[in-house]
Parts: C-alpha cells; structure tokens; sequence
C-alpha cells in the first residue's frame, strides 16, 4: 500500500507543545522517505515550525471564519480534497480531526489516528493502585501511525537544522554572541506546573553570577512579563524577550541557545525539536507520562520529590488540584537546578 502512497495529510492543530512533538518525526519522515510529500494540516500560527523542512507543506486553517463550525469542516474538507492527498495521519484524534479523517475514508484513502494511550496514563496518574513505570512517548506514538500507514521511520539518529541566523532586529536585543547562552521558560499552562518564584528568582540569581552567562528570559502576556522583569531587575546579563521579538524571531534565538530551563511546557518541546539541550523541572506531571522533550535524557527532567509525595504524578497534563500537593516542586533544590543547567554549558 505504501508503495502507492505519496502524499500524506498530517493533522495536529494545538497545543503549542504538541504541535511542536510532531516536528522531529516529520523531519525524520521525510528524510527516510524524500519521495513522499506531507502537507501538515494546523493553526496558521504554528507555521514556522515546519518552514524549511524539505516535502513539507502547510496548511493553515481558519477556525474563526472559512472552517469555523460543521459546515466550515465540509468546506475544509473541500479544501484538503484539492491537494490530491493518498493517505491521512491523524495525531491529534479529536472530534474536528476525526470527522475529516472519515470523510476521507469514505473516499477510499487510507487513513491512520494516534492512540494517546489514556488507559496507561491514567493508570500511572491515578492515587489507588498506581501503576508507576513510563508509557510509551508521544513520538512513538506518531511513529506508530506512519508505521499503519505502510512507512518505518527510525528516530534514533536525528537530524536537526542549523542554527538558524541572528537577524539585526534580535540581535539589537540580543547583542552578539559572546557568552553561554541560557534560555529560561518559568511557566506553564497550570500552576502545579510552575517551579515556586522565590526559587525561580535563586536559580536566575545564582546563574547570573557568572558574568560567562547571559539569561533569556521567555514568556508571554502582560502578567508573565512583570514577573520576568523583576527576575531581570538590576542583572545586566539577565534579558526578558517576552514581548520583544516575533515569533519566528523567538524561534531563531532559541535556536542559538546552548541549554534551555523549562517547566513541562512548550518551551521544553520548541527547544528540543531545534537540537537544544533541554532542562525541565517536573511538578504534578511526570516525564513517565510520554512528555519528555525529543531526546532528551531523564536526568535532564527533575522531578519533585516522590518520597514526600507519593501520589505524584497526579495528572498527566497539570490540570488536576490534589490537597496538600502544592508545594511539591519546592522538593527539587535550586542548587540542582542550577547545576544541571552549569552541566550542560
């Protein structure tokens, strides 16, 4: 069947961090199989994710208006129709992507979904009976769909861009390149993801002592830039990007950095999928649950202290309260941190 196949549409719309798990697989996809063409299917905004990589095309939908609602969905499909696709990957398997994934079945192409394997995962989150050993990781799981689709795809020696040029406008803010560069990504979607303040500000102060350092601080929305700014206060070699850069121009920077600090957040899997050495500080969530950033090792991913708290992981995504857990990241010591991150300088 694969034989037959040559274009294959990709679906995967958001989250940020999951749109850009999907970016190391297609990279891999397409240089084990350059006579095959991918047109990922995603919000526009994700875009520059996939710019430059060879046989991959984009396609932005219109959520607000063109493929908004049931019959913004038959008119996607019409859209999608002209492309002249073989086959649909669906890694994100929700209701929008099932219906366009069926209507193609219909047509006779051969379609493939993720299996985000919620059993396994709530096994491992769950208080009774919890069953604590690693899941298999999101990217296996994308593999697993191309591997239905007829296509092996080898994740083990990956290739990753080149570090992508300083335009003028970044290097304004930047400057030129002199010292280690750090990138900082202190938040998260949810708070029991988010390492405690006063300790983010320690690892901030301690890694800026060493004037070999310079510290990006990154974020978004006018809540996170305060905060950032009082990280940065009175630190000449402490920058907060938030709200200064595109964010093509983001991506750039992140792609010069030498290791990025991170929450299990997006940041996490932007760095990675650009070859950046990553360090993520895990709260309620647990690298176990198959959210580890594309090659990165477990002991880059500090975890919170499962002996004082035992329930942990409580959640595979953060989004899950449990009483009396919320001081659990205090138990990752802001000397580990700051040396992890010194480790990989």
């Amino acid at each position: 069947m694969s034989k037959k196949i040559k274009h294959i549409l990709v679906f995967r719309l958001s989250a940020m961090g999951d749109v850009a798990m999907t970016v190391p697989v297609l990279r891999a996809f397409v240089s084990q199989h350059p006579e095959v063409k991918i047109t990922v299917v995603s919000r526009p905004f994700f875009k520059p994710f996939f710019d430059g990589i060879q046989n991959v095309n984009f396609f932005g939908i219109d959520l607000k208006e063109r493929h908004k609602g049931f019959f913004g969905l038959l008119r996607l499909y019409k859209d999608l129709k002209q492309l002249k696709i073989d086959a649909v990957a669906d890694l994100h398997n929700v209701l929008r992507s099932k219906i366009i994934r069926n209507l193609f079945a219909l047509s006779g192409k051969k379609t493939a979904f993720v299996d985000k394997g919620r059993a396994e995962k709530k096994a491992l989150t769950r208080a009774e009976n919890k069953i604590f050993k690693p899941v298999s990781s999101m990217f296996e799981r994308h593999k697993k769909v191309f591997q239905e689709l007829g296509f092996d795809i080898s994740l083990n020696n990956p290739e990753f861009p080149p570090k992508a040029n300083l335009t003028l406008e970044i290097l304004k803010i930047t400057g030129e390149k002199t010292q280690n560069w750090i990138g900082i990504a202190p938040f998260a979607q949810y708070d029991c993801k988010v390492y405690p303040q006063d300790l983010m500000q320690e690892v901030i102060d301690k890694l800026a002592e060493n004037t070999n350092n310079k510290i990006f601080l990154f974020g978004g929305g006018n809540k996170e830039i305060e905060i950032l700014n009082q990280f940065a206060s009175g630190k000449e070699n402490v920058l907060t990007i938030a709200g200064k850069l595109k964010f093509e121009e983001e991506l750039r920077l992140i792609s010069n950095l030498d290791v990025m600090l991170s929450m299990d957040s997006g940041n996490s899997h932007i760095a990675a999928m650009l070859g950046i050495k990553v360090v993520t500080l895990w709260g309620a969530t647990h690298p176990y649950a198959g959210f580890l950033a594309f090659n990165q090792t477990m002991d880059a991913a500090l975890v919170s202290d499962r002996e004082k708290y035992p329930l942990l992981p409580t959640s595979v995504y953060g989004n899950k309260k449990v009483e009396g857990y919320e001081d659990a990241m205090r138990s990752i010591s802001v000397e580990s941190v700051v040396e992890k991150v010194m480790q990989y300088l």
